[in-house]
């Protein structure tokens, strides 16, 4: 893992789309500013000169997010790539960019190409299942996003997919599973729906039931490939095998504990993770302070150590090696899946040790 993950949020919160769920749009209307404006170029290089200074030569993460962070314009990419390379000396840095894919063109996908951009594509598997996902004049997008990945195929840019699992997801795996197979997609990361910070209920949000059968299912057909030469790499699932095996995991919460990360919005705010850029998390601005500065403040430090917190029902339970309590911070706040973990590693154990077995022994 790099030694230091630098979230951008070079549009802030804006986005072209208007999705059911978007976790993001709920933490910044908790904020006394929604939208934090588009990032300018001291602003971006303040960024890149403090992540180089903190890192000490070693290696850097940026990964770009949003709302949608493609409405910063090509441009900003462009400027950010090559004043990073200028400076890096050696340092070497891994790019990502999460995108809705609606903006893309052929131009933005060749630039991320060259710079080794890793590309998420937001899709929640066929038409059907992607009602949630939509313009802001409420007109479907999947069609959009269909394009997008043909446009980032064409350019030779590294991408996957990422979904949002909600109730309706859930129910259907097998046939969301299929659509991503028959389609090409063999790199997928599947993240539960997360109610907003004052609650929420309703069919986008997962029972334990229609968790523990979401998990059983899409493992029972990840294993299936795997175990017969015809690997799909599911991220969480790589993860868990991995923590299996007495490895180490690279996906940020599934330790069940936070790590040090910063989170630098539109203006220059930077705060300690994605979900928790609100005002009482502002540890700084990179305009006027530096990462350094930041990962010694009192609140960063407050961040860190209450991810440590475990209900003491984890302590005893068989399968915390394996689950970590639920994941981060966040997870355990908006939803309760102990029940729909247990199940599953209860059930999984054989598969697990199956494709660890064909993995060779460490």
């Amino acid at each position: 893992m790099p030694a230091l993950s630098v979230m951008i949020k070079p549009a802030s919160s804006a986005c072209n789309m208007r999705c059911g769920y978007c976790f993001y749009h709920d933490v910044a209307n908790l904020r006394s500013r929604a939208e934090l404006g588009i990032m300018d170029t001291s602003t971006a290089r303040a960024v890149i000169d403090s992540a180089l200074d903190y890192c000490g030569g070693e290696s850097i993460s940026f990964a770009f997010q949003g709302g949608e962070p493609l409405l910063a314009g090509a441009d900003f990419f462009k400027e950010f790539f090559a004043y990073a390379k200028k400076r890096c000396k050696g340092v070497k840095i891994y790019y990502g960019i999460q995108t809705n894919g609606t903006l893309l063109t052929e131009e933005t996908a060749e630039l991320f190409a060259a710079n080794g951009a890793l590309v998420g594509l937001s899709l929640d598997g066929g038409e059907e299942d992607n009602s949630c996902r939509v313009h802001a004049d409420l007109s479907p997008a999947f069609g959009d996003v269909m394009k997008a990945a043909e446009i980032l195929r064409r350019a030779g840019t590294e991408f996957n997919i990422l979904s949002v699992v909600t109730g309706r997801l859930a129910d259907n795996i097998e046939r969301v599973y299929s659509f991503f197979k028959s389609h090409g997609f063999r790199y997928l990361q599947f993240i539960p729906c997360l109610r907003p910070f004052e609650g929420g209920e309703g069919e986008l949000y997962m029972t334990n039931e229609q968790y523990a059968h979401f998990l059983t299912t899409l493992f029972r057909l990840y294993a299936r490939d795997f175990l017969n030469g015809d690997y799909v790499s599911i991220r969480r699932f790589d993860n868990w095998v991995r923590l299996y095996r007495g490895e180490k995991f690279e996906e940020c919460g599934v330790g069940g504990f936070c790590s040090r990360q910063f989170v630098v919005e539109g203006n220059g705010n930077v705060y300690p993770c994605d979900f928790y850029c609100l005002d009482e998390w502002l540890l700084g601005n990179i305009n006027s302070s530096s990462f350094a500065q930041m990962a010694e403040c009192r609140l960063a430090k407050k961040f860190i150590t209450s991810s440590l917190v475990m209900p003491a029902r984890c302590a005893r339970c068989e399968y915390f090696n394996l689950c970590r309590g639920g994941g981060c911070k966040r997870a355990r706040t908006s939803f309760d899946y102990c029940e729909a973990y247990k199940k599953f590693f209860a059930g999984s154990q054989e598969l697990f040790r199956r494709i660890s077995e064909k993995m060779g022994r460490k």
